[in-house]
């Protein structure tokens, strides 16, 4: 349904609609916690709705995810995953991980390896393209009842027990408001939250590359000392690049001729998997920290890249975003059960010292991860590389590592505890 006329008053609104405000909106409604037609969602530039829409490398398509086990149990739960599934050229699922320095050989003692038969799971995750995901997420919050339109935020007001939202086309209210519109969120600014940030000064090259040895079901990483270079395993045997570089380094390859851009990569891979070839155009974003100084005011609450980005080396973004999403969803149904607005004070403030904490801290460790791995370089970086080292050959060091990734620990909201 793209909207119910004349219809201004909701108990939710989430203003962005991508994959991790879509997913919001629709875990919201499909766990009973909004009745249909009372969940808004203000998107500006949405997508084709004709789901599936598989066109030949779609750009949106150019910057993928990698969805950990928790991720795929929220978006069961939100009615997303099955969208996925029943096309299978949009998931691509790997059964390893391989980490190694730009100091150790590709395949050697130095690198770390990650098998799903070793966790005895059928894999570590399935890469998903960001338009595919958006679509499916989308048409799952519709299905459910959601009301989208397509309207930009022009102004917020807190009254005494509601939040007025003014677009171009018309005045709403609502018992709450998500701000799920990214690193520049209007919500965020509007709404007072604050903001800190730290410009990391590199670019991330994504592309889609034919590799003459074939990707193997396998994540490859590799820390160059001057950045990270990623191939993600896609269904249609091609892998998904993510290089991540100093800015005038990345800048030069982005306009370099086909031939030289593929004899940089294929060497920056270190021929791991043989000659790297591109088979898309090269698209590239800035790299920064951002973290929201609050998440929550009364009756309002940030999610995903609007209360948070990190280092994209370790592809936690969206995992992290739709944990955000899950304990949300998680506390109003708390704050329900106890007689409250979903909105409410007590329950956001819940909600906030919970995610925050875990973002921050996942945020801390891939900014060490990038300054010591994949920049290294002096006595730390070679601390850190040993120890790398020494995990990759004891199983018993690998397997916290490997269940942490999974999302099959640690503090987790129930929507990604156990599957819909």
């Amino acid at each position: 349904m793209a909207g119910i006329a004349g219809e201004t008053d909701f108990d939710v609104a989430i203003v962005g609609g991508g994959p991790v405000g879509a997913a919001q909106g629709a875990l919201l409604l499909r766990a009973g916690l909004c009745r249909a037609g009372r969940v808004l969602l203000l998107e500006r530039d949405v997508p084709s709705r004709a789901w599936p829409v598989p066109p030949a490398h779609d750009p949106a398509d150019l910057r993928v995810f990698a969805i950990s086990r928790a991720s795929e149990r929220i978006l069961q739960h939100a009615g997303v995953w099955s969208a996925l599934a029943a096309q299978p050229q949009a998931l691509s699922p790997y059964e390893r991980m391989h980490v190694w320095p730009a100091s150790a050989p590709p395949r050697g003692v130095g690198s770390l390896h990650f098998d799903a038969a070793e966790l005895a799971e059928p894999n570590l995750g399935h890469i998903i393209g960001n338009g595919a995901l958006q679509r499916a997420a989308l048409a799952a919050f519709e299905t459910a009842g959601g009301v989208l339109r397509e309207e930009s935020l022009q102004q917020l007001n807190f009254l005494t027990d509601a939040v007025e939202l003014v677009t171009e086309a018309q005045t709403v209210t609502t018992r709450l408001v998500i701000g799920a519109d990214g690193a520049r969120s209007v919500v965020r600014r509007m709404a007072g939250l604050g903001i800190e940030s730290q410009d990391y000064g590199q670019l991330a090259i994504v592309a889609n590359l034919a590799c003459e040895g074939g990707h193997e079901g396998t994540a490859w990483q590799r820390f160059l000392g001057d950045g990270t270079l990623a191939l993600l395993p896609l269904s249609s045997g091609e892998c998904s690049l993510v290089w991540s570089l100093p800015r005038a380094k990345a800048e030069g390859l982005l306009v370099a001729s086909v031939d030289e851009f593929n004899q940089a990569v294929t060497e920056a891979s270190d021929r791991v998997i043989g000659d790297l070839q591109l088979a898309s155009e090269r698209r590239s974003f800035p790299l920064r920290r951002v973290n929201a100084e609050r998440y929550t005011r009364e009756r309002c609450a940030l999610i995903g890249d609007a209360a948070h980005i990190i280092h994209p080396l370790a592809g936690q973004g969206v995992n992290l975003g739709l944990l955000d999403a899950a304990s949300l969803a998680e506390v109003i149904e708390w704050a329900i059960a106890r007689g409250e607005s979903p909105g409410a004070g007590i329950a956001l403030r819940r909600y906030e010292r919970w995610r925050k904490s875990e973002n921050e801290l996942m945020s801390f460790a891939m900014d060490g991860i990038n300054r010591y791995l994949a920049f290294g370089g002096g006595a730390i970086g070679a601390l850190a590389e040993r120890g790398m080292s020494l995990i990759g050959r004891n199983a018993t060091l690998r397997r916290p590592f490997a269940m942490r990734a999974l999302g099959l620990e640690g503090e987790l909201p129930r929507f990604a505890r156990r599957s819909a």
